[in-house]
């Protein structure tokens, strides 16, 4: 009960959440409208999916950090565009109907509820005007309608592709619904087995746009490390395509390598299981065993396939090629480490110069051929050199260096006409379909086997209504039961598949800047105002969606570029990705793990004001960081320190403006303290450096704490600096301080320069007397700046973690010295 007496955040954060509620202190105003003069600043936070479970502490980091921002540049004279919306369509949902029978739209719209008044307990400055849900059909009308455009424009289509299906749940499976097991993979509800089968699928071509979805990255402002996942999942590669013939047939069968330099050393060739001419080529004799090994690739993941560490497994299916450089007989062979979704899904194997080749042919003891020597004779290489070199034993390309001998090989290919030189990307068209019913119906109609467009006037198709989401067997989608639905009139039938849950969240940060919108996806001057120049000016949100949701998105808006409807070729400019926040135990928090800290109780407790400051200040937004409820302990105990500093209780108990503020400005040393406060939090907001700046502030709180007399524009400035980090707490002194407007949009601080001072010094930095570093600072910095400051040198916290300090010498403008306990 002490945390609630601290103050009295459980009458203040209602209060404002109130009025930002009534007076629509957060929306933001569209081109044409009083307030679009300003210049925008768009700030948004990853689309959340509504789950059952709600949210817990660790989602929280990412959305407080992007209010903090919303809030400081509101201050800071930006018109800021700061939305919330549902991801609600998807399979949690769905499995949910067919468990309980359930309508998914019902289960969705309750966790929504649930999900926004936990979002709104915290106090995000969100703008609740333009709320939108994937599911309602006015926006999924235009995930539609930009379907359509691919359609036309030849960038979806359909084709047979292997997926996973799980016979005992009767349903295709996504590869994140896949777990592996001794057995084999198996389905993660239920754990029953599952195989790869192939079915009738839509296809987006991702791939036409796989170049520039590489080189613009040059364009944004995105963690290196995230940056190069994209470009390793798109992975290109130059090389030659070389076209081999299989004896006694008048097909041919088409390789990708990276080394024509090494065809001299091919000695077989692999076909993966799923090759479209295994079945044609095998031979009578090796069937059986070929459809047993078949029958065993298919109930293997790609990852186990191509795990290194894997023992080799194959068989020979009775077929032979034709090597074109040598015309050497090699033999075909399938096998699982040869994947279909990689190059043509079949390889010319080089076992001296690959090592899964190798490993590969000493287990079926197939002939390994040198071709390549390293530059240096002396040093030969023992089992498989896959590196550089010179050629060898390869003809004309003997003694050439390996760069000069692959542009050799390509060109006699090329004249010779059995290749050709090839960029390829290891990026495969994207598979949009799902057979599900809780997703976006395709706007398709079938006629005479032709895919047909729904005409863009009777958008949106509409999901129909239904008390049974069990799939059909043999993995027709739920929709196929629907007949009034399916079967048209004029003989057509509408397209029972239903979209991935990729679809809505590809491009939900568009419809954000015009959500009431129905006449087209976004107006012209809505799209230019707030996405002009560069996109989304900061994106928060977790590295799990390092790759596909925001490759997805890059492919729609490169597209939705290229028909006009948006501006810019990159659809977010900054990305920040905030780090794990780690359960009690250490470990991620999880429900499996049972160590989800829910905030409910923790804001009963201490306050939303005190919860968002405690996220900011475990660490480094984008380091890992473990929680502990004790901690808000500190924060709390400083928000009431600033209550205090304006506030105190009278004879009755009630809290009232402290006597005794001075009118007159504040003394000299405190003014610069200020004004290096002003200076510090503002470098760290821009750099999002969050628990820093509090740290800074906590310097100045401690500082007025002493002052007898406090004075009123101090203070003043002190409340707007915190007023991102604690918006209720603030809102309240600021009102309490004779303000009747929201401190919302009121001027940020702005540093005086002449109260800072210019003259810095060296000082010097000793833990038990001894010099562990160095730092340029202020001359006149108190004992308190100044330590923070040390503490937070990385060759100095990593001496003092975990130390008890003894005493701290101090000589001003010159020296620290951290004198530890002896250790005994």
């Amino acid at each position: 009960m002490e945390a609630r007496r601290a103050y009295p955040f459980d009458r203040i954060e209602p209060k404002w959440q109130r009025v930002w509620e009534d007076r629509a202190i957060f929306r933001a105003p569209n081109p044409g409208e009083p307030g679009a003069e300003k210049p925008k600043y768009y700030v948004l936070d990853m689309f959340p999916y509504p789950s059952g479970r709600g949210l817990h502490v660790g989602h929280l980091e990412g959305y407080t950090a992007s209010d903090i921002v919303a809030r400081y540049k509101r201050m800071c004279g930006f018109n800021v565009l700061h939305p919330m919306g549902w991801d609600a369509f998807g399979l949690p949902a769905e499995q949910h109907a067919v468990a309980t029978g359930i309508h998914p739209r019902i289960t969705t719209e309750r966790n929504i509820a649930n999900f926004r008044a936990q979002i709104a307990a915290m106090g995000f400055s969100y703008d609740w005007s333009r709320e939108i849900h994937t599911t309602d059909p006015r926006y999924y009308r235009w995930t539609q309608w930009i379907f359509l455009q691919l359609f036309h424009r030849g960038l979806a289509y359909v084709a047979e592709a292997p997926v996973w299906y799980c016979p005992a749940l009767q349903t295709v499976l996504a590869n994140e619904e896949i777990l592996p097991s001794p057995e084999g993979p198996v389905s993660e509800r239920g754990h029953h087995p599952v195989e790869r089968r192939p079915l009738r699928q839509w296809m987006l071509r991702i791939t036409a746009y796989a170049e520039r979805l590489l080189a613009d990255l040059d364009l944004v402002d995105w963690p290196e490390s995230i940056k190069e996942m994209q470009r390793n999942w798109i992975g290109r590669s130059e090389g030659a395509t070389v076209r081999f013939a299989i004896e006694g047939e008048e097909r041919t069968v088409e390789i990708f390598t990276t080394r024509p330099d090494t065809l001299f050393g091919a000695t077989y060739l692999v076909l993966s299981p799923e090759h479209p001419l295994v079945e044609a080529i095998t031979r009578p004799e090796c069937r059986e065993a070929a459809e047993a090994y078949l029958r065993e690739a298919a109930r293997k993941s790609d990852l186990e396939r191509t795990e290194l560490a894997r023992e080799k497994t194959g068989v020979f299916i009775g077929a032979f090629a034709i090597n074109p450089v040598n015309r050497e007989r090699i033999p075909i062979w399938i096998a699982d480490y040869v994947l279909s979704s990689y190059g043509t899904g079949a390889i010319m194997a080089v076992p001296a110069h690959d090592e899964r080749d190798f490993e590969f042919a000493s287990r079926f003891g197939l002939p390994v051929r040198k071709v390549v020597v390293p530059k240096d004779p002396a040093d030969p290489p023992a089992g498989c050199f896959s590196g550089d070199g010179v050629a060898c034993a390869s003809q004309f390309l003997d003694g050439l260096p390996t760069p000069e001998a692959k542009s050799a090989m390509i060109a006699w290919l090329e004249e010779k006409g059995f290749g050709k030189r090839t960029i390829h990307y290891r990026l495969r068209d994207w598979l949009f379909s799902r057979q599900r019913y809780w997703g976006e119906p395709f706007p398709i109609i079938w006629r005479n086997g032709e895919a047909q467009p729904v005409p863009e006037s009777e958008l949106p198709v509409l999901l129909p209504e239904r008390k049974e989401f069990f799939p059909e067997k043999g993995g027709f989608a739920p929709l196929s039961q629907e007949k009034g639905w399916v079967e048209l009139p004029d003989g057509g039938q509408r397209e029972t598949n239903t979209m991935p849950q990729w679809a809505g969240s590809c491009w939900y940060y568009l419809r954000y800047l015009d959500p009431r919108n129905d006449r087209e996806l976004v107006s012209r001057e809505a799209e230019r105002y707030w996405m002009g120049p560069q996109g989304v000016d900061l994106y928060i949100g977790g590295a799990e969606h390092a790759v596909l949701h925001l490759l997805y998105s890059r492919f729609w808006h490169k597209f939705l570029f290229d028909i006009g409807v948006v501006s810019t070729p990159e659809p977010f400019h900054r990305l920040v990705n905030q780090g794990i926040i780690l359960g009690e135990d250490g470990r991620k928090m999880s429900k499996s793990f049972g160590n989800i800290v829910n905030p409910e109780g923790l804001l009963r407790q201490y306050g939303a004001d005190t919860v968002r400051l405690f996220e900011m200040f475990l660490g480094p937004l984008e380091q890992m960081k473990p929680w502990s409820s004790q901690g808000l302990e500190g924060p709390h105990r400083f928000l009431a320190r600033v209550w205090r500093l304006v506030m105190e209780e009278d004879a009755e108990g009630r809290w009232v403006l402290r006597s005794g503020i001075s009118e007159q400005g504040a003394p000299a040393e405190i003014r610069r303290l200020l004004h290096r406060t002003i200076r510090k939090v503002t470098e760290d907001l821009e750099q999002l450096s969050f628990h820093t700046a509090i740290a800074q502030m906590m310097i100045l709180v401690n500082a007025l704490t002493r002052e007898p007399i406090p004075s009123r524009d101090v203070l003043e400035s002190l409340i707007l600096l915190l007023s991102p980090f604690a918006p209720h707490l603030c809102e309240e002194l600021w009102s309490v301080l004779g303000h009747a407007d929201s401190l919302a949009y009121a001027p940020w601080p702005e540093v005086d320069s002449r109260l800072l001072t210019e003259v810095e010094a060296e000082w010097v930095i000793q833990v038990n007397g001894k010099v562990r570093s160095r730092m340029r600072a202020e001359i006149d910095l108190g004992q308190e700046e100044a330590e923070a400051l040390a503490r937070r040198r990385p060759e100095i916290e990593a001496r003092l973690e975990g130390k008890s300090i003894r005493k701290v010498i101090f000589v001003p403008g010159k020296l620290l010295n951290f004198v530890l306990d002896r250790e005994p």
